[in-house]
């Protein structure tokens, strides 16, 4: 009797495999980080080997970390960092080029030129995106472009594809070329409301649909895993992306409930049910999942530079050696001392959408210290995630109850209580913080039969702590001036 569920977590900066019981409790789990690539300023690729092969190590090492036998696993999910783009040959398998990270901007020119043309509102209108270089649709074009590959792709012998399709075509039997309703949405290619592909989008991109993969449901069967990688053929039954997972992973399957993901980047969504609901404030429309031909909806918003800010303290500025020590230099200092630190080193995401904004530290005076640039890095977390909730309250029309938090970064006590009092909300922290790993495990479970429904996933949901908001409302809003005063000198500084 199959015991076990899997997840394949493929994120930006490191892949995972974690394994669960029934139940959602924790059996193993491995990480195996890889090298990111920065070309040129602004752009971020990675090496799709790199992709692969920490995937397949991290499999295989949970298991054997599990000690369990592999035909155990009842099913796989596989869940991923979302419009990062892949570009291969259908018949040798050899990619095109690096993969094209969601970070990059090197095609904010063909999204301005989308934009200066009168094509926003329709972008905006089908696939409830804001256009930005962020999505997978202006990467793929830049690559038939830079490659001179068009020709190749309108003939069928090309695969383009997000992790989760590049995953699924060299792990499984027979190599499908899908990826989900969840993963589609976000290439700026995906009718939402038609839940296929959009003729005029690819027109208007000059994208061959015949490099295109299948859209199937969030959970349901795909194929089975190659027998080379664990010894034995097991079911693949879920693919969704990242945030989609998260927010299913801590059962917010009602209609308003909030989930905010602190990995890499920042990403926060609330489920608005069966209807896609059009944001009047900077967020996004987009998928919760596809389940039994279902769509259910979500409204999100997209920090860019999340834990990613404390790995750029630790590895680029190295005034920090682990992330964890973060959380003691803020807490030894009283606050900022007025420094703030705009981590737009990608550009900004939701509310703003400045793919031109930069990185930005300002009101340092002759004391400011080591600590209080790390506490202001911490704090930014905080800062970018308050705005998107305050662009969720007014699409909404009311302010959540509590926000779900999950990812590295939320088990930094300092950070999650500045997010309560920042927002004015309780923070509702869940006792396994890999939620996103957790979702794709229970979809996975709902596509193979382990579970007859959604609801019946829940119960694998735990609570851990609540952070409940101290800070006085004038000072929060004392705060929040500051804070959008730094980011107003950010904005556009990239542009020429």
């Amino acid at each position: 009797m199959a015991k076990y569920l899997a997840a394949l977590d493929q994120g930006t900066t490191s892949s995972r495999a974690v394994l669960f019981t029934e139940d959602g409790q924790v059996v193993s789990s491995y990480n195996r980080e890889f090298p990111q690539h920065y070309p040129k300023p602004g752009w971020v690729e990675h090496d799709p080997k790199d992709i692969l092969d920490s995937q397949i190590v991290s499999l295989r090492e949970a298991v054997r970390l599990a000690d369990i036998n592999p035909a155990d696993i009842a099913a796989i999910g596989i869940t991923n960092q979302r419009e990062t783009t892949f570009l291969w040959d259908r018949k040798t398998g050899e990619c095109c080029g690096n993969a094209i990270v969601w970070q990059c901007r090197r095609t904010a020119g063909i999204v301005d030129d989308l934009v200066r043309a009168g094509h926003g509102d329709m972008i905006r209108r089908k696939t409830g995106l804001v256009p930005d270089a962020y999505f997978s649709g202006t990467k793929l074009k830049w690559m038939l472009d830079y490659y001179n590959l068009r020709e190749k792709a309108e003939k069928g012998d090309l695969c383009f594809g997000t992790a989760d399709s590049f995953l699924c075509w060299n792990l499984l039997e027979d190599r499908p070329h899908v990826t989900d309703a969840t993963n589609a949405g976000r290439t700026m290619l995906f009718n939402l409301r038609e839940q296929d592909w959009d003729e005029d989008l690819l027109e208007l991109l000059d994208i061959p649909r015949a490099c295109l993969p299948r859209v199937v449901d969030t959970a349901g069967m795909i194929g089975m895993l190659d027998p080379a990688i664990l010894g034995c053929r097991i079911p693949v039954t879920a693919m969704a992306g990242d945030q989609h997972a998260s927010l299913f992973g801590q059962a917010c399957l009602k209609t308003g409930d909030v989930k905010n993901t602190y990995g890499t980047g920042c990403f926060m969504l609330m489920n608005t049910g069966e209807i896609p609901v059009e944001s009047q404030n900077g967020l996004l429309t987009t998928m919760a999942w596809r389940i039994g031909g279902k769509p259910t909806y979500a409204l999100e918003g997209s920090v860019f530079m999340g834990g990613a800010t404390i790995q750029w303290l630790r590895d680029e500025l190295k005034i920090i050696s682990t992330a964890a020590e973060s959380e003691a230099l803020a807490l030894s200092v009283n606050g900022t001392g007025g420094v703030y630190l705009v981590p737009a080193f990608t550009g900004l995401g939701a509310p703003w959408w400045d793919m031109y904004s930069r990185g930005t530290l300002i009101g340092m005076t002759r004391g400011t210290g080591r600590p209080h640039i790390v506490r202001a890095a911490l704090e930014a977390i905080a800062y970018q995630s308050a705005d998107l909730m305050e662009a969720m309250v007014k699409d909404a029309g009311h302010r959540p109850g509590r926000l779900q938090v999950d990812g590295g970064a939320s088990a930094n006590a300092f950070l999650m209580q500045f997010q309560a009092d920042i927002c004015g909300i309780p923070v509702v922290r869940p006792k396994v913080l890999e939620t996103t790993a957790l979702g794709a495990a229970l979809l996975a479970g709902l596509g193979a039969g382990v579970f007859a429904t959604p609801g019946e996933t829940t119960r694998a949901w735990k609570q851990d702590l609540e952070f409940t908001p101290r800070m006085d409302e004038a000072t929060r809003l004392l705060e929040m001036n500051g804070w959008h005063r730094a980011v107003e000198r950010s904005l556009g500084f990239a542009k020429a």
